[in-house]
C-alpha cells in the first residue's frame, strides 16, 4: 500500500533528483561538450545535428519545470523518448557507465524515474500547488 501521508514527499524527492539530473546533463552538453561538439556527436551516431539543440533545450527547460513542480507529470513523460534515445545510442557500449562512451543503464534508469514521476505527479512543495493547478492526492 502507498502511505498517503508520505507519498507527496517521495514525489518531491524524486522530482528534485530528476530535475537536477536533467539540468546537469543539459549544462554538460553546453559547457563541457559544447553545443557544436554535441551536434557533432549526434551526427556521428546517425542522428540529425539539430536534435542536439532540441535535446539541450528539452533537458534544460524540462529539468527546470520538473524541479519547480510545474507540470511534472507531462514534462517527465515528454522527456522519456529523449532518454530512450540516449539508451539506444549508448547500448553498443555495454552496461556500465564506466564503459568507453558510457553505458546504457543510466539513461534507462532515468527513463524509469521519469515514468515514475509521470505516474506520481508533482508532489509536495510544487509551484503548481501554490498556483492552484496541482491535482489533489486521491486514494483508491
Amino acid at each position: 500500500m502507498i502511505d498517503v501521508r508520505t507519498a507527496p514527499y517521495a514525489a518531491f524527492a524524486l522530482r528534485v533528483a530528476l530535475g537536477v539530473m536533467f539540468i546537469a546533463h543539459a549544462l554538460l552538453k553546453v559547457y563541457v561538450f559544447t553545443p557544436v561538439g554535441t551536434v557533432q556527436f549526434f551526427q556521428s551516431v546517425g542522428l540529425p545535428g539539430f536534435l542536439a539543440y532540441v535535446t539541450i533545450v528539452a533537458e534544460l527547460v524540462g529539468g527546470a519545470l520538473i524541479l519547480a513542480g510545474l507540470g511534472s507529470r507531462w514534462v517527465a513523460a515528454a522527456l522519456v523518448p529523449i532518454l530512450l534515445g540516449a539508451a539506444w545510442v549508448h547500448a553498443p557500449n555495454g552496461w556500465l557507465f564506466t564503459a568507453q562512451g558510457g553505458g546504457w543503464e543510466y539513461p534507462v534508469f532515468m527513463a524509469v524515474t521519469a515514468i515514475a514521476q509521470a505516474l506520481l505527479g508533482d508532489g509536495k512543495f510544487a509551484v503548481a500547488s501554490v498556483l492552484g493547478r496541482a491535482p489533489q492526492l486521491r486514494t483508491a
